[in-house]
């Protein structure tokens, strides 16, 4: 982030900083980011059994749907993205956020999508990842990948996190510091 996006997202969120992205300036970002979601969140917590309860089992492919996205400039690996496979209960949110963010100055990250449903386990885990339910999304993750720490190293701007927050969506990089391509479905 530049400075200017610094001192913009710092004058938004109406705390003084704490130096470059102390703990006090993550905190007013975390809080920032939930005050711009949707009360009550209409997403389960994010362990197993609420992930199950909500949106049943993992890798159930009955419960996807090829949500369209055609003209929204999303690109996969350089190729234009006509659809996405998702969960049917985000479908109608994420066509929102992404509509959203398409329409502003953070479009540039649809370009580079990386994913959607994927069945698999968290890295280094034996639990099931949130794509493994079609509940999470990727993007760029040249700049955003797993230990890649936001705002200081990674790329993902802050106005595709408010575009995420307003539909209840987590960004992974604002409130756990790393993985800031991810974001998920999820309170």
């Amino acid at each position: 982030m530049t400075r200017a996006q610094i001192q913009e997202m710092q004058r938004r969120i109406g705390t003084p900083p704490d130096g470059f992205w102390g703990p006090r300036s993550v905190a007013a970002c975390q809080r920032y980011l939930r005050s711009l979601m949707p009360r009550p969140n209409p997403w389960p917590a994010p362990n197993d059994a609420s992930m199950i309860r909500f949106y049943g089992q993992p890798g159930d492919e009955s419960q996807l749907v090829n949500l369209p996205v055609a003209g929204l400039g999303l690109r996969y690996d350089g190729a234009v993205v006509r659809s996405i496979r998702c969960h049917r209960l985000v479908a109608d949110s994420l066509r929102l956020v992404l509509q959203d963010i398409a329409s502003g100055p953070a479009a540039w990250i649809l370009a580079q999508y990386a994913g959607c449903y994927n069945f698999r386990s968290m890295r280094g885990s034996t639990r099931h990842s949130k794509h493994a339910w079609g509940a999470a999304i990727d993007f760029a993750p040249a700049t955003n990948g797993l230990h890649t720490h936001w705002p200081t190293r990674a790329t993902m701007p802050l106005e595709a996190m408010e575009a995420m927050a307003r539909r209840g969506w987590l960004a992974a990089g604002a409130f756990w510091g790393r993985d800031s391509m991810h974001f998920q479905s999820t309170r």
